[in-house]
């Protein structure tokens, strides 16, 4: 069965809630089936390994994830209004697959999550967007026939999925924020669905 690629990196879990709601989404197209990945975190300083498995949550990302799917959803906490460092550092050592073409023709969507409204949620997906049109990806966001893009008053922008988790740190998604994911994922699962016949 077709895959969509849902990978992200999460710290407080929020990006990770997010990426299952877009999982959820994928999977409600017929024939189409999600595999979430996550990243692995980075650190200026190497003291140890990171365990090829996370203790939680998605396993992490292997190259083959990239050459088996048929679309992308890439998720990432907001960092001064770009993506965090670990998936800026995955996307920077994927030379051999952008030299391949292993992306290029497929779909992709991002989505983030902030701490505050005005915490650079689109600034941070369109520079997600940026390397994945280098690698030839036809770039998928959430289109205003989508009646909660209006009225939504946490995250959601047409640019991708996206979550104000507070200062509290809540990594629970609005009903909004839910939905727009799921949105974000059947669209891009259909897109996926399309391109391949």
């Amino acid at each position: 069965m077709p895959e969509i690629l849902v990978l992200y990196y999460s710290r407080g879990g929020s990006v990770a809630r997010l990426a299952r709601h877009i999982a959820r989404g994928v999977e409600e197209v017929p024939g189409m089936q999600a595999r979430l990945r996550s990243v692995p975190p980075v650190a200026a300083v190497t003291q140890q390994a990171a365990p090829p498995v996370p203790e939680d949550g998605a396993p992490y990302v292997q190259a083959a994830d990239l050459v088996e799917c048929v679309g992308l959803a890439l998720g990432s906490p907001t960092r001064f209004g770009n993506m965090a460092a670990p998936v800026k550092h995955f996307l920077d050592g994927l030379g051999t697959e952008w030299a391949s073409g292993t992306l290029a023709g497929k779909p992709a969507a991002a989505f983030t999550s902030t701490a505050t409204q005005h915490g650079g949620q689109e600034s941070t997906l369109l520079t997600m967007h940026v390397p994945l049109l280098h690698h030839g990806c036809v770039i998928v966001g959430i289109p205003y026939t989508e009646p909660l893009l209006t009225s939504t008053r946490s995250g959601g922008t047409p640019y991708g999925a996206s979550h104000v988790a507070g200062t509290q740190d809540d990594p629970q998604p609005t009903d909004e924020e839910a939905a727009l994911a799921r949105a974000l994922g059947r669209r891009l699962a259909d897109i996926a669905a399309r391109l391949a016949r």
